[in-house]
């Protein structure tokens, strides 16, 4: 699997030379939930369509402030249904959002997982260094103080936390700079560095929630037809095979093997979670 460098600092990925073809450019703001395979399926559009995708990147949350100061972008792609009902709210979309691909929570440990971290309950471990990104600003943080909060952990846990970062990418990036030795993050985190990266499964049980990536075009989008080809190509036969070689999983269905009893989509706790 073509493997993707992790950036501590998420960028605007723009292709210059698509300008000189007089198309429009879809600005795309996007959690980083979904990063390396936006970030590939944004380059096999253009080629296609000449077409120019400007991805503006990082934690869902500041992503869709970004949004509501500016009333710019085409796209909003957050790595999760909560931010996404959020932007319903403040009536930043339009029309119903389109499921992309979905996302499994699991623990994230470097490749060999040579401290023998087994099951969610070993985070109890005092010589454990934790690191999740920050629950009010990202999806992926939420989701593990779901977690811990789901299984009697989080009291438990919390004096190992050594660090909440800004982006889902910053928490991926967690392991290979050797700041943690563990990340409740998702399962596709590992597809991401599969050289430096290993995912532990957690027990169906222990996983009350389960995301998707959604998409939808904004209210005040400049290019709303380019906008929503774009879309349409990342729900395509050749757009969903970008997400699934990044190990991500476009079927409800397969997702649902991790966790049958889960929620989709449905807040699982009440926001103060933390």
């Amino acid at each position: 699997m073509k493997q993707f460098a992790i950036h501590v600092l998420i960028i605007g990925v723009l292709n210059f030379n698509a300008y000189a073809t007089g198309y429009s450019p879809v600005v795309v703001f996007a959690g980083s939930a979904s990063q390396p395979p936006l970030e590939e399926a944004a380059k096999a559009f253009e080629e296609k369509t000449k077409i120019p995708i400007v991805l503006h990147q990082g934690g869902s949350g500041a992503i869709l402030s970004q949004i509501r100061l500016t009333g710019q972008g085409d796209l909003y792609i957050p790595g999760s249904p909560d931010y996404m009902d959020k932007a319903l709210e403040f009536n930043l979309v339009a029309g119903t959002p389109t499921t992309i691909a979905y996302l499994v929570p699991a623990l994230i440990v470097a490749k060999g997982n040579p401290l023998k971290i087994q099951r969610l309950a070993d985070l109890r471990r005092k010589d454990l260094r934790i690191g999740i990104a920050d629950p009010d600003g990202v999806c992926v943080g939420l989701y593990a103080i779901e977690i811990l909060k789901a299984n009697d952990l989080l009291d438990k846990v919390r004096p190992n936390l050594k660090g909440m970062v800004e982006s889902c990418a910053k928490a991926a990036a967690m392991i290979p700079l050797n700041q943690v030795d563990v990340v409740i993050g998702w399962r596709e985190f590992a597809a991401w560095r599969p050289d430096t990266m290993d995912a532990i499964i957690l027990k169906k049980a222990e996983i009350p929630r389960l995301a998707y990536i959604p998409g939808a075009l904004l209210i005040g989008a400049k290019n709303p037809e380019g906008a929503k080809a774009f879309l349409a190509y990342l729900t395509s036969r050749e757009g969903q095979s970008i997400f699934q070689k990044w190990g991500y999983l476009t079927n409800e269905s397969d997702a649902r093997k991790f966790a049958p009893e889960a929620l989709i989509g449905r807040t699982f706790s009440p926001p103060e979670v933390w």
